[in-house]
This record gives C-alpha cells, sequence and structure tokens, in this order.
C-alpha cells in the first residue's frame, strides 16, 4: 500500500520512532506546546518490532532515534526498512556528531540528521525542510560524507567512463535525482511509472557503483553532469 499523500492545507504528520516511551514522551510533548502545524505519533521498541508495526503507521516525515531497545544503533535497520519500502522522508535523530552514525545515516537513507542537543525550534524547520524534498544537514555532515564517498569512490566505481554509460532517460534521472526529487515526482516529471523509475534508478546504482542517492549526487557532481 503506497503512502498516502499530504494535502497542503494539513498539518505535517511526524512519526517519532525511539526505543523508549520516555524519550517519546517528551518530544510529544515538546511539540504539543506551541509546536502548531505538526500531527504527532510515536512508536517504541527495538528495530524489529518497529518495523514489524510500520504497516500500521502513516506519516510525512518519520524522526528515528539513533538507538532503539536492540542496541545503539539499532535505527539505522529501521531506517533501511523504510527507505527500501518508499516509506515518508526519514530524519536520524543522533546523540552527537560521529562520523560513522552520519554516514551510516545517509547510506541508508536519511533525508537529514538532527542531534539531541538543538533546538525544539530547529527540529521544526528540520522536519518543515525535509517534508519540502530538501536535506538537512550542516557543512560538518556534509564534509563527513563528502569525504567518505571520496576515500571509496575508487573501489566502488572503478571504471572513469562509468558516467557515459548512462542512457538518455538515466542520465536525466540524475539531474532530477540531484534536484532533489522522490520517484513519485520524477515519475511525474518524464510522464512514466512510478516502478519504471525505481527500475531506471537500480540500473543507474549498478553501473556506477553507488548504494544511495547522496553517493549518487556527490558522484555526479564531481564527475559533471552526465550527457
Amino acid at each position: 500500500m503506497p503512502w498516502p499523500v499530504r494535502r497542503p492545507k494539513d498539518r505535517i504528520s511526524v512519526l517519532i520512532i525511539t526505543g523508549d516511551s520516555m524519550t517519546s514522551e517528551l518530544l510529544r510533548n515538546a511539540f504539543a506546546h506551541g509546536r502548531n502545524g505538526f500531527a504527532v505519533d510515536t512508536i517504541t521498541g527495538s528495530s524489529q518490532q518497529i518495523i514489524g508495526g510500520l504497516a500500521a503507521r502513516r506519516a510525512d516525515v518519520a524522526l528515528i532515534s539513533e538507538e532503539l531497545q536492540d542496541g545503539p544503533q539499532a535505527g539505522v535497520k529501521v531506517l533501511e526498512s523504510l527507505h527500501t519500502s518508499q516509506g515518508p522522508p526519514a530524519i536520524m535523530l543522533l546523540q552527537d556528531c560521529k562520523p560513522e552514525g552520519v554516514i551510516d545515516a545517509f547510506r541508508s537513507g536519511a533525508r537529514g540528521i538532527f542531534y539531541r542537543t538543538h533546538s525544539l525550534k530547529e527540529l521544526s524547520k528540520c522536519i518543515r525542510t525535509v517534508h519540502d524534498g530538501q536535506i538537512w544537514a550542516s557543512n560538518e555532515d556534509l564534509e563527513l560524507v563528502i569525504t567518505a564517498v571520496a576515500r571509496e569512490r575508487a573501489p566502488r566505481v572503478g571504471n572513469p567512463k562509468a558516467m557515459p554509460r548512462l542512457t538518455r532517460r538515466e542520465a536525466e534521472i540524475v539531474r532530477l535525482i540531484a534536484g532533489g526529487l522522490k520517484n513519485r515526482e520524477i515519475a511525474e516529471a518524464l510522464n512514466v511509472k512510478e516502478h519504471s523509475v525505481s527500475n531506471h534508478i537500480y540500473r543507474i546504482f549498478e553501473k556506477l557503483g553507488v548504494s544511495s542517492r547522496v553517493e549518487l549526487v556527490l558522484y555526479s557532481s564531481g564527475r559533471g553532469k552526465p550527457s
């Protein structure tokens, strides 16, 4: 079942995913006091429990804690599940800025990174930004991702002529992804089925040796626009 499209006048529905009820309630209560424009739902537990319960939840944006009941990085499993099922755009909630945490989050499909030390006012902006189809990340976060991709580019990509091997349609999809469009929006722009876009993206990843949209955008930017 596809995730529903939010109508312009609706509030942004946020699904808060954490490992404990205390954190969930703190975040829910923070939104309840003076944070108009948001409808908040929460789910807690282990990554397996949460993944099993996602089918019954619907949201515009998911906020996922990196630490769940089954471990300090279990939130990445939930993030990957949402990304694979083309669920709502997700923000990873991190305790602090650790390179492996930031990189794993973006590799697994996060559209934003938010730290527990930051203010609720910033979180509201973060959620709105991600909901609007943009990336939320600090310069430090982006530097970590760029450094990681640069280190891995040679063994992952290998063939310097990889970009020219893209078809005209694949190159157009790369350009649209770099512009921040989701699969559904790309399908509408190209007047094709959404599953056709997914198939193209899979082949693009295979050809270029990348595993996420973030890596694809960074790779494309480093090589120049495909033609």
